[in-house]
């Protein structure tokens, strides 16, 4: 359950950093949590569909597509809650590569588990640095 509330915190992260494309905001921080609740859910349910839906045009842009399809999902999240404005397309998927971006890099911290890992220090003796 920890997990769960980690990633929450960091999709929460995502989208409070995406507030610097143009076209993205997001007003009260419940609005915010609201967000990253329902863009996991997105994520999960509606977002492998409208994949399989634009396969066809997804291998026709190499891949590229997937951007569009992932502001989609940060669309249809907008669209859901109160408190959260897109300008339109563009910003929506400016948004969701912040978000993508911002989230995968505190996910790096986090463990398949939901717990936090240290980066270790080590020492190496016998070496000199000059």
């Amino acid at each position: 359950m920890k997990g769960f509330f980690y990633r929450l915190l960091i999709t929460a992260f995502g989208l409070w950093a995406a507030t610097i494309v143009p076209g993205v905001e997001i007003i009260g921080w419940r609005a915010l949590l609201v967000s990253a609740l329902l863009l996991g859910i997105v994520n999960a349910v509606i977002r492998p569909v409208i994949l399989i839906l634009t396969l066809p045009l997804t291998v026709l842009t190499l891949g590229l597509f997937i951007f569009v399809v992932n502001g989609i999902s940060l669309a249809i999240v907008a669209w859901l809650v109160p408190g959260f404005q897109l300008a339109g397309l563009l910003s929506a998927t400016l948004g969701a590569v912040v978000v993508g971006l911002t989230s995968w890099f505190a996910s790096a911290f986090v463990g398949g588990s939901g717990r936090i890992e240290r980066i270790r220090r080590v020492e190496i003796t016998g070496r000199q640095v000059d």
